[in-house]
């Protein structure tokens, strides 16, 4: 059976990859997005990286004709593409960050297939038919994304050095603990975009052994915000 969590530590909830979707965007400084998303329910996983652009090995300091960009995972049964699109044009305004530093701040949307080109079709009609006219945001089909330094991911989260102290508690490595689920709700927490008690109302629903969920449930609870 091929889970899309295979490797990670044993608190993740696991699903399998035909269950999830994936969608890169982006709309400005990554910081931002990667926590307004990730504190949504049905969002698996959240990463900050550069796409859009022709560059080979973008950073953060040679970014190339690349956008800052937030990839995330999400399952389709609890979040639907089109809802996370309107949540995309409603959190910002392309005219406003279009070409403010060259490509690295751009609208822009990457299309991974026909059935999320439809779902882009969609929204733009309802926008349209809400009067709230053609947003400037460039729809190109994906090709790649590069994953951003390790300094850039869950940016909120590790302001709060108690909350990655528990967290290494449960996973081994950094890069495991900032690609889990709970990080990205805990990231969307550190910056106001959700609380302590709708997250821990959500972990129950997380397929996980009922022993796992009380343990994660304990641990964040005793995080000093």
């Amino acid at each position: 059976m091929d889970h899309s969590n295979e490797g990670l530590n044993a608190m993740e909830p696991v699903f399998l990859k035909s269950e999830l979707q994936t969608v890169t965007l982006g709309m400005g400084c990554f910081w931002s997005p990667e926590a307004l998303f990730g504190h949504l329910p049905g969002v698996i996983r959240t990463r900050t990286g550069y796409a859009g652009g022709t560059t080979s090995q973008p950073t953060y300091r040679e970014m190339g004709d690349h956008t800052e960009t937030v990839q995330l995972e999400f399952l389709p049964s609890v979040i639907r593409l089109e809802e996370i699109l309107v949540r995309f044009w409603d959190g910002h305004k392309p005219a406003n960050i279009n070409d403010y530093k060259g490509r690295q701040y751009q609208s822009l949307l990457l299309n991974a297939d026909e059935r999320q080109r439809e779902a882009v079709e969609q929204v733009l009609q309802q926008r349209k038919e809400q009067g709230k006219g053609e947003p400037d945001t460039e729809i190109v089909p994906y090709s790649a994304f590069h994953r951003a330094e390790e300094r850039h991911q869950k940016y909120y989260l590790k302001r709060y050095p108690d909350a990655m102290e528990k967290l290494s508690r449960i996973y081994a490595t950094e890069a495991e603990l900032v690609d889990s689920t709970i990080a990205a709700r805990l990231n969307g927490l550190a910056k106001g975009y959700t609380s302590l008690e709708r997250v821990l109302l959500e972990l129950p629903q997380w397929p996980m052994e009922t022993q796992q969920l009380w343990e994660l449930s304990h641990l964040i609870k005793q995080i000093r915000w």
